[in-house]
C-alpha cells in the first residue's frame, strides 16, 4: 500500500527540475502512507510529474518501486494498493506473449496488461483495491483510476493551468498553485452526513474520484469520465431477480465459498498479516474464514474501554479463544483516546465527524506494532442490512398506519428527551436493554414524522436535518439521497437504503475512516466483504437472506455459525464508538468552548452561532444529548483552525 501524487503542467513550461522538486514535496506529505522509499518521475515536454510513497508488502526488492515504466517504456504508473489476482493475470499476459516481466510485484503486471490491453479492459479483469495514475507518452494522456467500491481514495483538482492529484488532501496543498477555498455547498452535506459525499470535496475545484470510475485528461487538459463498474446497475438488476432460495443450505454454502476466496486471495504477502477482532458478525467471520485457511494461529486485534457501553474487548476474546487466534487486546485509557483528537484535522484532511475514528486509529496502532497488513470486517452491514437504520425504518414505516397517525405517534415519542427514556428504562436488564436507547428513540421520532421514504432514510442519515440553515450562505448539495427516481429501480425500501449506503456512506465515511487511521500508521487494511464478486453476489440474495424475523445478516450469520457458537455472536449491535457526549461535558469541555465561542464564530462567518450555542447549551445542561451534531461542528472547526487559518 502507497500514497501516489503528481500534476499535468498544462502550460507545460517547467523544466524538469522544476517538476520533479514539486512532486517531491507533495509525495512528501504522503510519507505515513509509504515510509518504505519514494520515487519521483517527470516529463518536461508533457508536463506530467508523477510521484510515489512506497509501503512494502509484495515483492520487498528493488524491482518494485514506483513510479515504474513500462517494458517498451511508452506507459508510466504511480499505484496504490493490491491486486488480488496478480498471478492469473500473470498467466494471462504470458499466454498472451509478455515475457518481459522483471519481478513479482502487481504493480508491473497491472502496468504491462494495462499496456497490453488497455486501462479499461485491464479494470474489467482486474480484483482488488487500488487507486492510480497513468501516463501514455505516446497519446500524451493521463488517466486516473479509482477502484471499484473506492476502498482507495484519490483526489483531483484544477488549480490555475494545472490538474492536481494525489491520495490524500494535504499532498495538493503543497503544489504552489494550489487555493483551498471553502465550498460552503459541500459543507452543507457535510453537516448532514458527517463527511463531505463525493464526487465534492471541502474545497472548491477539487474533487473525489467516484469508485468505478476513470477519468483522462488529454494534452490540452479536456477530461473524459467513465463508469467501469455500476454499482447502480447490477444492484437494480440483482434486487430485481432476487428470489428466496429454494435450497437454503446449498445458498449459504455458495455464499460461504464465495467469502472464503475473498479471504484466501487476502492473505498473500510477504510481511507480517494480521486482523482487526471487535467480536462482531463482520470482524468474527473474516477471522473464522482466515483461521481455516491458516495452518498457523491467525494475529488478532482488539481494543477495549472502561466504559461498558462502549467495550466489546470480551466478545472479542470470547472468539479469538474459540478458533485459536494469537490475540492481542489492549484496554485504552481515556487519555488515550482523548491524544488522538488534535490529529484529527491532519489525519482526514477534511471535515470528518465520525468519532470512531478515534478507536479506528487506537487498533490500527496497536496492529501495527505486529503486522503491516490486516484484514478488516467492513462492508457487512451495506451488504447484509445490518444497521440498525434498517430495523427502524422497518418500524417506523407502519404502513397499515395512516400518515396522521405516524406523525401523532411521532410527536409522543419525541415529546420526551433521550435521557427521560433513557432513564424510565433503566430497570430493563442490560442485555435486554439496547444501548443509547433515549438517542435511538429520538431518531425514531424524528423518522415518524417524515414524509415518504426517501425522507425516512435522510432523517436517519442526517446530523443536521437542516444544514443550510447552520451554514451561512449555503445550498446543500443534492445527492443520491435525493433521487427521487431510484424507487423505480429499488421498490423494496430496504434494498434502497443499501444502495445508498454502499454508493455513499460505505466510501465517504467507513471506507474513509479505515485508510486514513490504518496508513496514518503504515499499516494496509483489506476488505474481504468488498471483494466485488462478493458484492455482485450479495446483491443476488433474496432480501429475507439478509433480515429475517427481525434478525440482521441473517446469512452471514448462519455461515458464521458453522465457525462459531452462536451464543458467542446472538447479542444486541454495538458501534465502535467513543462517549463524546459525556466528553464534551468533561475534559473536552474547555477546547469545545473555544472553538464554539460565540464571538468566534460570529468574526468567521461561516456557521450560524446562535444555533450553535442553544445546541451548546442545551448539551451542557442535560436537557439533550446532542453529541453528533455538536461534535461536526467541533470538527470543522478544528480543520477549519488547522487548514484555513
Amino acid at each position: 500500500m502507497c500514497g501516489i501524487a503528481g500534476f499535468f503542467d498544462l502550460s507545460r513550461g517547467l523544466p524538469k527540475g522544476a517538476l520533479e522538486h514539486t512532486v517531491s514535496e507533495m509525495s512528501m506529505a504522503l510519507t505515513h502512507r509509504g515510509p518504505d522509499g519514494a520515487g519521483v518521475w517527470a516529463d518536461e515536454a508533457g508536463g506530467i510529474a508523477l510521484g510515489h510513497r512506497r509501503l512494502s508488502v509484495i515483492d520487498l526488492s528493488p524491482s518494485g518501486a514506483q513510479p515504474m515504466a513500462s517494458a517498451d517504456s511508452r506507459f508510466i504508473i504511480t499505484y496504490n494498493g493490491e491486486i488480488y489476482n496478480a498471478d492469473e493475470l500473470r498467466q494471462s499476459l504470458a499466454d498472451a506473449g509478455v515475457s518481459s516481466l522483471r519481478g513479482h510485484c502487481d504493480t508491473e503486471i497491472l502496468l504491462e496488461a494495462c499496456a497490453l490491453w488497455g486501462v479499461e479492459e485491464t479494470l474489467k479483469r482486474a480484483t482488488g483495491m487500488f487507486a492510480f495514475a497513468i501516463w501514455d507518452r505516446r497519446e500524451r494522456r493521463l488517466t486516473l483510476v479509482r477502484d471499484r467500491l473506492g476502498i482507495k481514495p484519490l483526489y483531483w483538482g484544477r488549480m490555475g493551468r494545472s490538474i492536481l492529484f494525489a491520495s490524500e488532501l494535504k499532498a495538493l496543498t503543497v503544489h504552489p498553485q494550489f487555493k483551498g477555498t471553502l465550498d460552503r455547498d459541500a459543507l452543507s452535506s457535510y453537516f448532514r452526513y458527517g463527511y463531505v459525499p463525493a464526487p465534492a470535496s471541502i474545497y472548491q475545484n477539487v474533487f473525489k474520484l467516484e469508485p468505478g470510475h476513470f477519468i483522462e485528461f488529454d494534452l490540452y487538459g479536456k477530461s473524459r469520465e467513465k463508469v467501469y463498474w455500476d454499482l447502480h446497475q447490477l444492484a437494480k438488476e440483482g434486487a430485481a431477480k432476487a428470489a428466496p432460495p429454494l435450497d437454503e443450505k446449498e445458498a449459504l454454502d455458495a455464499l460461504e465459498a464465495q467469502l472464503r476466496e475473498a479471504v484466501r486471495c487476502r492473505l498473500v504477502s510477504d510481511v507480517p498479516l494480521g486482523a482487526f477482532l471487535s467480536g462482531g458478525i463482520d470482524s468474527s467471520t473474516v477471522v473464522a474464514l482466515m483461521q481455516a485457511e491458516s495452518s498457523n494461529p491467525v494475529k488478532t486485534f482488539t481494543i477495549g474501554f472502561d466504559e461498558a457501553d462502549y467495550n466489546e474487548a470480551g466478545h472479542a476474546r470470547d472468539v479469538a479463544t474459540h478458533l485459536g487466534t494469537d490475540h492481542t487486546e489492549l484496554t485504552v485509557r481515556p487519555e488515550d483516546a482523548l491524544g488522538v483528537i488534535p490529529n484529527l484535522p491532519s489525519l482526514y484532511d477534511e471535515p470528518f465527524a465520525d468519532a470512531s475514528a478515534i478507536p479506528t486509529f487506537l487498533v490500527s496502532e496497536l496492529a501495527r506494532s505486529h503486522v503491516t497488513v490486516s484484514l478488516s470486517g467492513d462492508g457487512g452491514d451495506e451488504l447484509f442490512a445490518g444497521y440498525d437504520r434498517y430495523r427502524i425504518a422497518g418500524v417506523a414505516r407502519l404502513g397499515f398506519a395512516p400518515a396522521p397517525l405516524r406523525r401523532a405517534l411521532g410527536a409522543v415519542i419525541g415529546a420526551l428527551p433521550p435521557q427521560a427514556w433513557d432513564f424510565l428504562a433503566r430497570p430493563i436488564p442490560d442485555r435486554l436493554r439496547p444501548p443509547a436507547l433515549g438517542d435511538k428513540l429520538a431518531k425514531l421520532s424524528r423518522v415518524l414524522k417524515s414524509d415518504d421514504d426517501d425522507a425516512v432514510y435522510r432523517t436517519l442519515c442526517a446530523l443536521w436535518a437542516e444544514p443550510d440553515a447552520l451554514v451561512l450562505g449555503a445550498n446543500e448539495i443534492k445527492g443520491a439521497p435525493f433521487d427521487v427516481t431510484l424507487a423505480a429501480d429499488f421498490p423494496h425500501f430496504m434494498s434502497r437504503m443499501q444502495y445508498l449506503d454502499t454508493m455513499t456512506y460505505l466510501p465517504d465515511d467507513i471506507l474513509t475512516k479505515v485508510d486514513r487511521a490504518s496508513m496514518a500508521v503504515g499499516l494496509e487494511a483489506r476488505v474481504p466483504l468488498l471483494d466485488h464478486r462478493v458484492v455482485e453476489h450479495a446483491w443476488g440474495l433474496h432480501p429475507s437472506m439478509k433480515r429475517r424475523g427481525g434478525v440482521s445478516k441473517w446469512a452471514l450469520r448462519e455461515v458464521l455459525y458453522r465457525h462459531v457458537p452462536r451464543k458467542m455472536i446472538d447479542r444486541p449491535k454495538m458501534g465502535f464508538g467513543v462517549p463524546v457526549g459525556d466528553w464534551l461535558r468533561g475534559p473536552l469541555r474547555d477546547w469545545a468552548e473555544n472553538l464554539l465561542d460565540p464571538d468566534r464564530l460570529r468574526r468567521e462567518g461561516v456557521l450560524d452561532a446562535a444555533m450553535v450555542e442553544r445546541h451548546w447549551q442545551e448539551h451542557l445542561s442535560g436537557r439533550r444529548n446532542w453529541s453528533y451534531r455538536l461534535w461536526a461542528v467541533l470538527m470543522f472547526q478544528a480543520w477549519k483552525e488547522k487548514w484555513l487559518p
